[in-house]
C-alpha cells in the first residue's frame, strides 16, 4: 500500500477549525461575543454602528462557514461512500451495481429505488424474516413463486 499523500495547509486548517466550531469551547466564545455585545448596547446609545458590528460580523462567519461545512460534508460523504463500496465489493452476495451509485442521475436513482421498492414488497411476502436477496436473486425467486402458483392454478383447472 503507498504511503499517504502530505496533507496541504488548507486541509489541515479545514480539518482543525470543523474540530473547532464544532466544540463546545467554539458555542462558548460566541455566547460570550454575543453578550459582549448586548452588554455594550446601552454605551454606545444602540446606535447604527454599534448593530452594523454584530450584524457584519455573523454575516462573514456564516459566509465563511458555509464553505467550511460543505467541505467537510464532501469529505465525510466521500469517506462513507467508499466504505460502503467496499462492503459491497466484499461480499459476495451483494449486488456490485451499488458500487458508486451516487454517481447516478436523478431517474436512474428512482429506478433502483423502484427496484428496492419491489424487493420490499416481495419481503413481506416472505415467511421467514432473516432472508435477504439481491434485486437479481429476489428477482429469480419472484419469478419462481409465479410459476409455481400457475402450476398450482394449472393443476386446481385440471382437477375440476
Amino acid at each position: 500500500m503507498s504511503e499517504r499523500k502530505k496533507v496541504g495547509f488548507f486541509e489541515r486548517f479545514a480539518n482543525a477549525a470543523t474540530k473547532f466550531t464544532g466544540s463546545s469551547s467554539a458555542f462558548i466564545i460566541a455566547v460570550t461575543i454575543v453578550l459582549i455585545w448586548a452588554v455594550t448596547g446601552p454605551l454606545f446609545n444602540y446606535s447604527e454602528t454599534w448593530q452594523l458590528v454584530i450584524n457584519t460580523g455573523t454575516t462573514i462567519i456564516t459566509f465563511l462557514m458555509v464553505f467550511l461545512i460543505q467541505k467537510s460534508q464532501n469529505k465525510d460523504s466521500k469517506a462513507i461512500q467508499l466504505k460502503l463500496n467496499e462492503l459491497i465489493a466484499s461480499h459476495d452476495k451483494a449486488s456490485n451495481r451499488m458500487v458508486d451509485i451516487e454517481d447516478l442521475t436523478e431517474e436512474e436513482l428512482d429506478q433502483f429505488h423502484k427496484f428496492y421498492a419491489l424487493l420490499a414488497k416481495m419481503a413481506d411476502e416472505e415467511t421467514d424474516i432473516h432472508c435477504s436477496h439481491s434485486i437479481d436473486v429476489a428477482k429469480e425467486n419472484h419469478q419462481r413463486k409465479l410459476k409455481g402458483v400457475y402450476r398450482l392454478m394449472k393443476d386446481a383447472e385440471k382437477e375440476d
